[in-house]
């Protein structure tokens, strides 16, 4: 009991309650001024006439500029987030068919038992109605979920709707994503601001100007909730948590700002919904190709890569002492021979294993959808191998910072798009560093067109 008043008294509005008391003060003065201006009236004393009748003025008026608009402001948010969307179900359809086909036999009949029938039947919709909106009221939703995954792999998502009402549970109820708005034929037009040239070869004149143009709606991102949640029962003061794995067939981003709780209770003739506000995104990136896939390619570039640093590593590093831990074939027999001590030799290859992923994004129907999206999951999937390899990767991409981390770089294949070569400046391959890296290049220009300085430290793959 005691647990429960408190709980009533933390969900108090103070200060809406305190506003609502002054403002009941401050009417009952006014309605004060107002009796004593027309007692003063009747005994013809003007001055005090007008001084109450203005005093009950003066005090209404500043009930209705401090307190009316914070109260009005407060319902009306209320009445939005308690919005509810009524849609009847073909049950519902189908009973109010029933309904008014008993509707017409009373009206025919004048039967009484029959008008009975019939007010029973319209007051189970009301009741229905009402019950459904109850269920909802008052629930909160929490959807938890990692930042980013890996298209055609499962997410693991925790959907939680959580009931705060003291004593009443909640029955039915399904967690979705909110439908789709219908697409307008006509968008509508809108004005751009432009400017007005005379004539139009010299522009001897140059004018700011605006033209009328259609409007355009940008696409929405797809909804993180690809499927509906649904929760049979949560007791009051509870919360129910239902794990689910969802499978995204593309790498992008989507996003969501609302989502929709629904119920059927009790009878099933309406399906009432109420929209939460509450803000998910979840960066998708490309999916992994499959060992098969990627076994035609992988061991040619590992190959030519391992040849590429023995060659680098011909080069006699520094010779130094013996340690334990020095296998027997790194002894310099000569070195030992001459100062008596064992010798070891290393060579630069041990330091220079460094290998760079470079992703050369083509224009814009360069190459196909299907052969464009094979090339952003294969340059993932290698990113993704190296970098659990005794490797010190690198990665450069058309518009890409040259961060060195693997998750800055996923994103960006997770977004990337085909653009034309000048939207980034100076081009990918022109611009990469002269240093001891070995490049895996995955392009779409031909052969001969390559740098000549990347033709003996590249392994590329044509899309």
């Amino acid at each position: 009991m005691v647990e429960r008043l408190k709980n009533l008294l933390a969900n108090i509005d103070g200060e809406a309650w305190l506003r609502f008391f002054l403002a009941l003060s401050g009417l009952a003065l006014a309605f004060a001024a107002a009796v004593f201006s027309s007692a003063a009236s009747e005994t013809g004393n003007i001055l005090a006439t007008v001084i109450f009748a203005s005093s009950a003025l003066f005090l209404s008026g500043i009930v209705a500029i401090t307190t009316v608009p914070y109260l009005a402001r407060r319902v009306v948010a209320s009445r939005v987030r308690e919005a509810f969307h009524y849609e009847f179900t073909r049950e519902g359809v189908a009973y109010l068919g029933v309904a008014l086909v008993v509707g017409i036999a009373a009206l025919n009949t004048a039967n009484n038992l029959l008008f009975v029938v019939l007010a029973a039947m319209l007051a189970a919709v009301v009741v229905s109605g009402m019950a459904s909106a109850a269920v909802l009221r008052r629930l909160q939703l929490d959807v938890g979920m990692p930042e980013n995954a890996f298209a055609g792999r499962p997410v693991n998502v925790h959907v939680r709707l959580q009931n705060p009402r003291i004593w009443m549970p909640a029955f039915s109820v399904k967690v979705s994503a909110p439908a789709e708005p219908k697409k307008k034929n006509n968008p509508g037009w809108e004005w751009h601001k432009t400017q007005f040239t005379f004539p139009r070869k010299r522009t001897w004149l140059r004018l700011p100007d605006y033209a009328l143009r259609k409007k355009v709606i940008p696409p929405r991102p797809p909804s993180v909730l690809t499927q509906p949640v649904y929760f049979p029962f949560v007791a009051p003061r509870s919360t129910a948590d239902t794990p689910i794995d969802l499978v995204f067939a593309r790498r992008g981003l989507y996003s969501q700002d609302a989502f929709t709780v629904s119920t059927r209770f009790p009878f099933s003739f309406l399906t009432k919904s109420r929209k939460l506000a509450l803000e998910r995104e979840l960066l998708i990136y490309p999916a992994l190709l499959d060992q098969d896939n990627v076994l035609d390619v992988l061991p040619m570039i590992t190959g030519e890569f391992v040849s590429y640093m023995r060659g680098r590593g011909s080069e006699l590093y520094r010779i130094r002492e013996h340690t334990p831990d020095d296998a027997a074939r790194t002894v310099d027999w000569k070195a030992t021979a001459k100062t008596g001590e064992l010798k070891v030799r290393e060579f630069t290859r041990e330091d220079e294993r460094r290998l760079r992923v470079v992703f050369d994004n083509p224009a814009p129907g360069r190459v196909s959808t299907e052969a464009y999206e094979r090339a952003v999951s294969l340059t993932a999937t290698l990113a993704c191998h190296f970098a659990t390899e005794n490797v010190e990767l690198a990665f450069a991409g058309s518009g890409y910072s040259g961060d060195i981390h693997l998750d800055n770089f996923l994103r960006y294949l997770a977004l990337v798009q085909p653009e034309p070569a000048d939207a980034y400046g100076e081009n990918v391959l022109d611009a990469l560093p002269v240093s001891a890296d070995y490049n895996v290049i995955l392009t779409a220009r031909k052969p001969g067109t390559l740098p000549s300085s990347l033709w003996h430290t590249s392994y590329v793959i044509y899309m």
